[in-house]
Order: structure tokens, then C-alpha cells, then sequence
């Protein structure tokens, strides 16, 4: 499979370490391995996406398996219900801790890409995962052709239904997940007088059917305080916590739940 130009739409091919289009776009692959194709134009800041230190934060808290749960359920769903795919896509993919377990836990001949617009993630994720193909790029502005991929994956980004509908094969099986209710509340009872569960996200994405929809309950619970500091970190509360806060909870220890909404979806 190959990558399509982000600015012309037209197929790139690879020249050495750099991709290029018949238009003569060129994108160069990044020392790591991954190639940008965000294009200066289309950037809304410098630095898009997750910075360093939330990826960071992020990459030491997910390799010490507290999210263990929910890799295992996306992958036990992929293996049930992706019948045998050549090629996969995880969009929004981060440092690439979902990515490589989905990768582990298919047969082997699977081809994985994965797009993130956070350029700082995407460095790591190259580095320690060779195998899967990473790209900088926009998940409403996807650099692929048409009917690239028989799998995809989707943890919290945002997307379009449309862009998701074009890149994906008819029959294709697409996962997601996002935040349930009860998710995180624990921290919101830090922060607000009177907190409110997560409003849940509509199960409607358009030119897809719905075929598997289940609710993952679990609660986190943390004692030490480089583990809490990162949990915190990673979360969009971070910046609600006072500093003391902050050291109450790290010299406490701290429990509160993990509320995941995952849903399967067939291409139509």
C-alpha cells in the first residue's frame, strides 16, 4: 500500500528516504522512521497534538499496564471480528502502546500504519516499533488512498465520519472507543462542586453499522507518586489541580475508575 499526497492527493512513492508525488511534493522520512505529511499550511500551532512531556507521562504510564485491560479487549475484538486483514490503520495513535499489541496479537503478514499529529509521539513511537509504518498527519485529512485499509482502530480521536468512510474497504471492521460515564470521576469530585458524568458520545457514524458495543469497568488504583504524577499528566484535569492538590494525592496514593465505551463497526 502506499501513502497519497497530502497537498495534491496524488500517489507518493518512495525514493531512497524520501516520498515524493508525480507533482514533485516531497516529504522526507525522519531519522526514527516515521515521515511527516502534515503539511506546514495545514498545522493550527507549531507544536500540534500532545506535547513532550505529556507523551512522556503518557508512555510511562501505559507501559506499566495499567490500561493493560483495554489493549487486551480491543485485540480480543479485532480477533474476532477482522477476518484475517492485510492491512490496518490505528488513528490518533500516540507513542504507539495500542499499536504494537494490536500488531503482537494478529497473524503475522498484518501491515499496521498509524497517524498522530503530535510529532514528539510519533519519534518515540518509530524508534521502538519498526515494524509499524508511523506517519505525522491529520485524522481529517488522512494521507491514503480510497479503500486502503480492512481494519482500523480509533482510542479518543477525533475524526470524520467521511474521511473514515473513504479510506476504509466496504466490509471493513473499524473499533472505537471513547470515554464512558463514570470515567475518571473520582477526579472531577477533586475539582467540582458538583460534577457530571461524561455525556456519551452517539453511536451513529455514517456508512457504518453498528455489529458490537460493550462497557469496560474497572478501578485504577495508584500508590506511587511518579505513577499518579503521570496519570495526571496525561488526563485534560491536570491543569484544574491545584499544586497541593497534587502533593495530597502523590503522598496519598489515589483510586478512581476507568469507564471505557468500546464499539464495533462494519463498513457499508
Amino acid at each position: 500500500m502506499i501513502y497519497r499526497c497530502p497537498l495534491c492527493q496524488q500517489a507518493l512513492s518512495k525514493e531512497d528516504k524520501t516520498w515524493c508525488c508525480p507533482a514533485n511534493h516531497r516529504f522526507d522520512c525522519a531519522k526514527e522512521g516515521y515521515v511527516n505529511l502534515l503539511p506546514v499550511q495545514k498545522k493550527k500551532s507549531n507544536d500540534p497534538g500532545d506535547n513532550k512531556e505529556m507523551m512522556l507521562a503518557r508512555r510511562e504510564f501505559l507501559n506499566k499496564g495499567y490500561y493493560q485491560v483495554l489493549s487486551d479487549k480491543v485485540n480480543l475484538l479485532a480477533n474476532e471480528y477482522a477476518n484475517d486483514p492485510e492491512y490496518g490503520l490505528d488513528i490518533g495513535c500516540g507513542e504507539g502502546y495500542y499499536s504494537n499489541r494490536l500488531v503482537e496479537s494478529l497473524p503475522p503478514g498484518f501491515a499496521l500504519y498509524g497517524v498522530d499529529i503530535s510529532k514528539s509521539a510519533l519519534k518515540y513511537a518509530a524508534k521502538r516499533y519498526p515494524k509499524i509504518a508511523f506517519s505525522v498527519a491529520s485524522a481529517f485529512d488522512m494521507p491514503f488512498p480510497d479503500n486502503s485499509f480492512d481494519f482500523m482502530l480509533r482510542i479518543y480521536a477525533p475524526s470524520l465520519d467521511v474521511e473514515l468512510k473513504r479510506v476504509i474497504k466496504s466490509g471493513g471492521i473499524l473499533i472505537t472507543v471513547c470515554a464512558g460515564p463514570r470515567h475518571h470521576f473520582a477526579l472531577k469530585e477533586l475539582i467540582y462542586d458538583n460534577p457530571k458524568e461524561h455525556t456519551e458520545a452517539s453511536s451513529k457514524i455514517e456508512g457504518f453499522e453498528l455489529i458490537h458495543q460493550e462497557r469496560i469497568l474497572q478501578q485504577l488504583s495508584l500508590t506511587d507518586p511518579v505513577d499518579i504524577s503521570n496519570f495526571l499528566k496525561m488526563t485534560p484535569y491536570n491543569w484544574k489541580l491545584t499544586e497541593q492538590q497534587k502533593l495530597v494525592l502523590a503522598k496519598s496514593g489515589f483510586s478512581c475508575e476507568l469507564d471505557f465505551k468500546v464499539e464495533v463497526f462494519r463498513a457499508q
